[in-house]
Order: structure tokens, then C-alpha cells, then sequence
């Protein structure tokens, strides 16, 4: 579903935020990509959702290439940020049925709002608060129910989890997961090695713009995660700072 082809990011300070990614996320599937802040794993996002422009390759979602044909390809899509950018006058259902209707659904009944808003796990005496006095485990929430009621095949999530305390991080966790039972492909930027090999079938290590590692589910369960992270960082490192 979500593919990425030779994908370079290069700034116009001469940065090189992105060096060749080149994965594949299928339906079903949760693909985590570790890295320490600066890694590249923002700009990796914005360029799977074209807020950027690639300076080399493609971003592929259903085979559409999102930098020629970014309104088709983003029918497909749905983002949840570290800071879910949501209107904060406006109540949850305001937001929902907002956002709803900016990705053409336009027949969603009221019913259907309450259900995913319930799915989520928001309180019904929230529906109708406004959103500026949510915590951020429950701006998450609201921006899940908006990638819910969008019905997108794929979903990109950057650091959704950072700042979430325990109880909100692991709800969180499990809607993932329910998504990916229905067979959505999604794609998730972190720094929390612990959530990672908690919720991924694939990890990917990412350094310096290069993903250096790909580990798939039945090397992640049995293995310590953190070691593997931090002997692929260090050896990346030092090969890099002898160049």
C-alpha cells in the first residue's frame, strides 16, 4: 500500500535529511521507525504526505505517486501528528465532522460520529467540549477517530505516542492495533524503543537520513531491542565520522 522508492531529501542548506529510503508497508501491517530526534523521521513524513517535495525518487501510495497526483493519493491517507493540529474552539464532534467533510465524506450520520468518538474512547460527556481543554492523550484520540471516519487505507503517525503518560500511551497502542486487524497499512515515527517492540511488526533503524537496519517481528520479540539499536547507531557513527 505505502511504498517508498530511492527517497531523497536533500535542504537547501545542503543537509541530506534522507538518504535512498527505500521500504514498503503493506495492509495489515504496523511499520515503526526508530530513531533519535534529528534521524530524519519527520522529514520521511512529510514527504509520504507531501509537505515536502523529494529531492530524488518516489513516495508510491496504492501506485500513486504522491508528489504527481497529491489529492488522489491522499484520498488514501490519513496523518496523525505528535501535536494533533485540530481546531481548538471547536468541539470533538465539530472537529470530526470537519474534517470529514474536507476528505469528502459527506454523508456521515451523527450516529456514526458518536460510535468512532466511543471507539476511541473519548467519554460521551466530551463529545461537546471544546478541544482546547483536552489533554493530549485525548487530542490523539480525536485524531485517530478523524483517520477512523476517513476510512484511509494508510496511516502515518509521527511520535504520537511522545508525552502520552502510561495509561493514554498503552489505549493508544491498542487502536493501532485494532487498525491494523482491519487490514490498514500504517507507518509510525518514534524514539520509544519500549513501544516500539511493543506495537511493530517491522522496526527500521533510522540514523543520520539513513534507515540502517530492518528488523521484522520474530527477530524484534525474543531480542533486546535496545542493544540492537544502540550497535547500529554507534557502528553507522563511527563509519561515517571516518569518512
Amino acid at each position: 500500500m505505502l511504498k517508498t522508492v530511492d527517497l531523497s531529501k536533500r535542504y537547501e542548506n545542503g543537509v541530506l535529511a534522507v538518504k535512498g529510503l527505500n521500504l514498503h508497508v503493506k495492509g495489515g501491517e504496523i511499520f515503526t521507525m526508530l530513531g533519535a530526534n534529528g534521524a530524519g523521521k519527520t522529514t520521511t513524513i512529510n514527504l509520504m504526505f507531501n509537505f515536502t517535495e523529494p529531492t530524488e525518487g518516489q513516495v508510491l501510495v496504492h501506485d500513486i505517486d504522491v508528489n504527481r497526483d497529491p489529492l488522489k493519493a491522499k484520498r488514501h491517507m490519513a496523518y496523525v501528528s505528535e501535536n494533533v493540529m485540530l481546531y481548538g474552539n471547536f468541539t470533538a464532534l465539530q472537529n470530526i465532522d470537519f474534517f470529514a467533510k474536507l476528505g469528502g465524506r459527506k454523508d456521515v450520520t451523527r450516529d456514526e460520529y458518536y460510535e468512532v468518538l466511543r471507539r476511541v474512547g473519548l467519554p460521551e460527556e466530551c463529545f461537546r467540549r471544546r478541544l482546547k481543554t483536552f489533554s493530549k492523550g485525548m487530542r490523539q484520540k480525536c485524531g485517530i477517530a478523524i483517520a477512523i471516519i476517513k476510512d484511509a487505507d494508510v496511516i502515518l503517525l509521527d511520535e504520537p505516542t511522545s508525552g502520552l503518560d502510561p495509561k493514554s500511551g498503552r489505549e493508544f497502542l491498542g487502536l493501532l492495533h485494532q487498525l491494523k486487524e482491519e487490514g490498514k497499512a500504517i507507518f509510525m515515527t518514534t524514539h520509544d524503543i519500549f513501544r516500539a517492540k511493543e506495537i511493530a511488526d517491522r522496526v527500521g533503524i533510522m540514523t543520520q537520513g539513513s534507515m540502517v537496519r530492518e528488523i521484522p517481528r520474530e527477530e524484534i520479540v525474543g531480542a533486546n531491542l535496545e542493544e540492537i539499536y544502540m550497535e547500529y547507531i554507534e557502528r553507522y557513527e563511527n563509519n561515517t565520522s571516518g569518512n
